[in-house]
């Protein structure tokens, strides 16, 4: 079940008459902004003060993916060259670290992007892939599956092996669980 209803410390703004959906199960922490086509899946956690702004294209995040602290997710809508625009799309089981800009890229299923890493338009992380905290993915870059990718402009430096990919995951299930502590000391206030 989805709700647009409003949550505590929680700006949601509807804009061109879209209005954010956000999974009953996701976690929206205080200080957050979520404004226009944005939509959040099951299990999700957006963290503290982040930005999410789809007033000219849409944002979409799939279940169990987490945008951690001060990110900033945007799109762009057509443009020349560009007549689709360029929506954010965000798969399942995504890590999104502190203080990244992402923007109207894709991310695929359990891509990974690190701390203060952006990503720009048009750009894909692919499943399991990680762009390193700082690294820059410069606009229309596709990393493949299982690369790790670090730098200004970002370049490949090696494929990512089983234990970095388990680490992912564990990374993942740590802010699923993580999530649900912070909304129930919300709750208790």
């Amino acid at each position: 079940m989805t709700e647009t209803l409003s949550r505590p410390g929680v700006r949601i703004v509807s804009i061109h008459g879209k209005t954010p959906t956000i999974h009953e199960t996701a976690f929206v922490a205080p200080g957050c902004i979520v404004v226009g086509d944005v939509t959040i899946g099951a299990g999700s956690s957006i963290w503290y003060n982040c930005v999410l702004r789809a007033d000219v294209s849409r944002i979409v995040i799939g279940e169990r993916t987490n945008v951690q602290d001060g990110s900033v997710l945007h799109c762009d809508g057509p443009a020349p060259g560009m007549p689709a625009g360029s929506p954010l799309i965000i798969g399942d089981d995504v890590l999104i670290g502190h203080m990244a800009m992402v923007h109207g890229c894709t991310i695929q299923d359990r891509g990974f992007v690190g701390l203060g890493a952006i990503a720009m338009n048009q750009a894909v992380i692919a499943s399991d892939a990680m762009l390193a905290a700082g690294a820059m993915l410069t606009e229309r870059k596709v990393m493949g599956t299982r690369e790790l990718w670090a730098g200004r402009p970002a370049k490949k430096l090696k494929d990512l092996d089983d234990a970095a990919i388990a680490g992912m995951k564990l990374g993942v299930a740590h802010y699923a669980e993580n999530a649900k502590h912070h909304a129930q000391a919300l709750r208790e206030g």
